[in-house]
């Protein structure tokens, strides 16, 4: 659980990841529409990409919560997976401009808010509030399956 220790820590492991799913699509949409060659790593990365996605936007959330980042810091965190790419670029800015600090605010201090108050919480039980969370990005990312690829949703 060192890796996850601070926020500073968490959010890189989860910009690059975001990053690498990126990468894990875009060949997977290289080899299926331009080579015509396999789908197969399309669902593949298209399922890790996806899983990856809601993750950072939890992560995101909780930092933002924590760090007490502006309203358009938060967006700006979240629009950052959209593109591919800039999660890690977003990263690098909210370090150097001291967004993403090096020990959790809401581990020690109390909430002022219920938002913060529910981040405290699960900062101070880390593993059942990552069971938590990682069960609900696995329902969000099982009932956005099955709604099927977004290209498809308003078709």
């Amino acid at each position: 659980m060192r890796l996850f220790s601070t926020p500073s820590r968490l959010y890189r492991v989860l910009a690059v990841a975001e990053a690498i799913t990126w990468t894990l699509l875009l060949a997977g949409m290289l080899l299926k529409y331009v080579l015509q060659v396999t789908d197969v790593m399309v669902r593949i990365g298209g399922g890790l990409h996806g899983f990856v996605f809601l993750a950072y936007v939890v992560v995101t959330v909780l930092v933002a919560v924590d760090q007490r980042w502006r309203a358009r810091d938060l967006l700006a965190g979240i629009g950052s997976a959209i593109v591919p790419y800039l999660t890690v670029p977003f990263e690098l800015s909210a370090q150097r401009r001291g967004l993403l600090g090096a020990s959790w605010r809401l581990r020690e201090e109390p909430g002022r808010s219920a938002p913060e108050r529910l981040i405290g919480l699960a900062l101070r039980r880390p593993v059942p509030a990552a069971l938590i969370a990682l069960v609900g990005v696995a329902v969000v990312f099982t009932l956005l399956l099955q709604a099927g690829p977004p290209t498809e949703w308003f078709a």
